[in-house]
Formats: structure tokens, C-alpha cells, sequence
């Protein structure tokens, strides 16, 4: 007979697991209850990544089709949901926009589970802690394959960017995406957000000078070609990159996986998933413990790169389209559109 809940102990809290029989990914014959049993055995190092932090939800209530399957309905959740125990942590942010709202802050692994409860597989925190929502305390880098581009070259790009930062003073840490993409964090003194993304631009400027064949900051699809995209968008205010550990909503259900450096240039992403991360968990541990007690670097270097590229006419870059108009922009017009009328800088 089908269980019609399952009630969790932990963290002083009960967490009511619903339909844990669900199934969430048929293709590997996983129910809502395994996913919750995954995200328990990875507790740390997915409590770790999202520790009192701004947490939008990427919700799968109807799990995940397998690939002759019609499609589920998913949605990202940023505000709290009302129906949230009094025992979730909660902070208010602030949007491009200038609206406010209250989101969770998950500050035990009872709060993860009751998220993973409602269909959350994606976590995306914001690089800020509820104690400081105004400051960055994470740089994030995201390179990201274009056509013609895969993992390899991301890693390949990412071993380079990681020279890029040291040479800053900043200590880096990868991991895989999910999917074809590779992700880097650094720890950083606390930033304003618009400091943060310009360290970021000055990075992947650097990055691209020394591998122009492989890099690209260019914002536009049409001026790509095949290279990886470091995404400095990701380091704009709300747009927010998934967290360790967090699940790919694929039908052989990945995971982004922490690496050392000396994985990254061997790993396929295909390796890690919700069936073999617990292992590797048991064994390793979090790889990335140490994100959280090395040393906060300071953006010093990359603003002085920052500075140098835009007196050399290199400044600011678009911002993402549901952006107001930033200070320094340039018009957000693609190349191939541009003409005199358009591209008239009212800055």
C-alpha cells in the first residue's frame, strides 16, 4: 500500500514529506523520497552552499519526465510561500527593480529538506548573507559552453581562469554545473554588487586576452562563435547561479559537483549524479568546506584592471534585458542592429 507521507526528525524540526512514493525521475526509477534521501545524505555540503543565504526555489512538483515523456510543470519560486513553518529563516532582498520581498535563508537542513518537500531539485542563492544582503561575499564565474563548445573546453578555461585569480590574490574553487558548464567561486572581502560583476568583467577580459580562441565576454549570441562564454551577467543583483549539490532537472537527474583542480581536467559530468554523489560524499566529503574558512580575497587587482581596461575604452557592458538603464551602459542594441540612431550613448 502506497505511504501517504513520510515524517522526518532532525534539526529539532519534523519535516512532512509528501507523496515520498512520487515518482521523480522514472528513468532511474527515483521517487520524491530518494530525492529527499539525497539531499539528506549531502546535508553539509548542501547546507554549506546555501547557509543563510537568499534562496529562490526551482520547483519540479510533478518530477522530472524521462525522455518519451510529456513535459511537468516547474517554476522558479523567489518569495517565501505562505504556507512556510514559523521555523524557516527568512530575509528580505532587494530587486533590480527596487522591489523588496522575503525569501528563504536556510539556516539548518530542515529547511532544505521542507524545500526539497515541495519539488525544489534547483537551489539558486544569491552570494550574500542574511545578516548583509547589500554584500557580496562570493565571486561567481560561469563559463559557459556556446555551440561547437563542450566541457572540456569550459575546463580548459576554467584551469586558465583560476591563474587569472591567483595572480589577483584570489583563491578559487570549481565545480561542474550540471551540465557542459563549469562554475568558479572565490571568497571575497564584502562587495557591492556592481564592484562584484566589474571584478568579474575584469577577469574574463584578462581571460580572454590570454585565450582568445577559447574565451569570450562578448554579451552578444552573434559575436560568440565557438567559444566559452564567461557569463559576467551571473554576477549582476537576482541573477543567481545553482548551488553545489543542487539537481539537474535531466532525466538521468546530475548533480553540480565540487572538484579539486586536479579532477576537473579528467571529470565528465555525466559522472556525478543523484545516484553516485552519496558515495563520494561518504568517502570525500565536502570538497568545498574550505570555500567557506579560506581567507576572503580582495577585488583590489580586478578593479585596478577594471580601471585600466575603460581608460583604455573597454568600461562597462550591457546588463541583462529586464535591467533599468545602469550607469555607463552602453546601448543594449546587437551589433547587428546597430546604427547611428541606436547606438547614440545618452550617457
Amino acid at each position: 500500500m502506497a505511504t501517504s507521507e513520510l515524517i522526518l526528525e532532525l534539526d529539532d524540526q519534523q519535516v512532512r514529506i509528501s507523496s515520498p512514493e512520487k515518482v521523480y525521475f522514472p528513468s532511474l526509477h527515483l521517487n520524491k523520497a530518494d530525492v529527499v534521501g539525497y539531499f539528506r545524505s549531502v546535508g553539509p555540503g548542501i547546507l554549506r552552499a546555501l547557509h543563510h543565504r537568499p534562496t529562490a526555489m526551482e520547483r519540479w512538483p510533478g518530477g522530472v519526465p524521462g525522455p518519451d515523456d510529456e513535459p511537468q510543470e516547474a517554476f522558479y519560486q523567489k518569495r517565501l510561500p505562505g504556507n512556510a513553518p514559523d521555523w524557516v529563516a527568512r530575509v528580505e532582498v532587494r530587486f533590480p527593480s527596487g522591489r523588496t520581498a522575503v525569501e528563504v535563508a536556510p539556516d539548518n537542513l530542515a529547511t532544505v529538506l521542507w524545500m526539497a518537500n515541495l519539488g525544489t531539485l534547483r537551489f539558486h542563492p544569491w552570494p550574500v548573507r542574511s545578516a548583509a544582503p547589500e554584500l557580496v561575499d562570493q565571486l561567481r564565474l560561469d563559463l559557459d559552453p556556446q555551440p561547437g563548445t563542450g566541457f572540456r573546453q569550459a575546463a580548459e578555461a576554467a584551469v586558465e581562469l583560476r591563474e587569472v585569480l591567483t595572480e589577483a590574490g584570489l583563491t578559487a574553487f570549481c565545480k561542474t554545473s550540471g551540465g557542459r558548464g563549469v562554475h568558479v567561486f572565490v571568497r571575497i572581502e564584502p562587495s557591492d554588487f556592481i564592484t562584484a560583476r566589474h571584478a568579474v568583467i575584469a577577469a574574463g577580459r584578462e581571460l580572454a586576452r590570454r585565450r582568445p580562441e577559447l574565451v569570450t565576454v562578448n554579451w552578444w549570441k552573434e559575436e560568440r562563435g565557438e567559444r566559452i562564454f564567461l557569463d559576467f551577467n551571473q554576477m549582476a543583483r537576482d541573477r543567481l547561479m545553482t548551488s553545489a549539490y543542487s539537481i539537474r532537472p535531466v532525466p538521468d537527474a546530475l548533480v553540480s559537483a565540487p572538484l579539486t583542480w586536479d579532477e576537473l581536467t579528467e571529470a565528465e559530468p555525466q559522472d556525478f549524479s543523484v545516484v553516485t554523489m552519496p558515495e563520494r560524499f561518504a568517502e570525500r566529503g565536502d570538497l568545498w568546506a574550505e570555500l567557506d574558512t579560506v581567507a576572503p580575497g580582495s577585488l583590489a587587482t580586478l578593479i585596478e584592471w577594471y580601471d585600466r581596461d575603460a581608460a583604455d575604452g573597454e568600461g562597462e557592458l550591457p546588463y541583462p534585458p529586464e535591467y533599468p538603464k545602469m550607469p555607463g551602459e552602453p546601448p543594449r542594441v546587437q551589433p547587428s542592429r546597430k546604427n547611428q540612431a541606436n547606438w547614440e550613448d545618452p550617457n
